[in-house]
C-alpha cells in the first residue's frame, strides 16, 4: 500500500475515535435546558468526523487517484520545490502565535498576513498593506461584535 493511503488509514482512525467520542461522549454531559437546542456543542465536531471518515475512506479506495498523473514527491529532488517557504511559512505561523498576546490582535495579524504574502511573492504594497489591515479589522469586528469574544485589538502595556 503506498505511503498516502498508509496516512488515510491513520487519519481514518483519528476520526473515528474523533467521531465517537463527538456522538457517544460529548452530549452525556449537556445541561437539560441545552439538550433541546437544534445546534449542540457537539454539532461541529460531528460534521468533521464524517467529512474526515469520507475523505479518508477516498484516499484509501483510491477514488482520487487519476489514470495517466502521478502526484508522487521524489525526494531526491527535493531542492526542486519551494522548500524554503514552507520553513519560513511555519516560522511565521509561530511567530504569529507568540506574538498575539504581546502586540495585540491588530498589529500581529496585519503583519502576519503582510509577511505571508511576502514570502509568497506577492510584490504589490499599495494593494498588500490595505487588504491585510481591511481583512484584520473585519475578522476582528466579527469576533469581538458579533460573536461576543474579546480579542485584545493592541499591545498590552506594561502593568495593564
Amino acid at each position: 500500500m503506498a505511503l498516502d493511503r498508509w496516512i488515510a488509514l491513520i487519519i481514518l482512525g483519528i476520526c473515528l475515535v474523533y467521531g465517537y467520542t463527538a456522538w457517544f461522549t460529548m452530549d452525556d454531559s449537556l445541561a437539560p435546558f441545552m439538550r433541546r437546542n437544534p445546534i449542540w456543542p457537539s454539532t461541529f465536531p460531528k460534521l468533521l468526523s464524517i467529512i474526515g471518515v469520507v475523505a479518508s475512506f477516498v484516499i484509501v479506495l483510491g477514488f482520487e487517484k487519476s489514470q495517466g498523473h502521478n502526484p508522487e514527491i521524489d525526494y531526491r529532488r527535493l531542492g526542486d520545490y519551494k522548500v524554503g517557504q514552507v520553513v519560513l511559512l511555519l516560522a511565521l505561523m509561530v511567530g504569529y502565535a507568540l506574538g498575539l498576546r504581546p502586540l495585540g490582535f491588530i498589529i500581529a495579524t496585519t503583519g502576519f498576513l503582510i509577511i505571508g504574502s511576502v514570502i509568497l511573492g506577492e510584490r504589490k504594497w499599495q494593494l498588500l498593506v490595505p487588504v491585510s489591515l481591511v481583512a484584520t479589522l473585519i475578522v476582528w469586528y466579527l469576533v469581538q461584535e458579533v460573536l461576543g469574544i474579546f480579542l485584545s485589538p493592541w499591545p498590552r502595556l506594561k502593568g495593564g
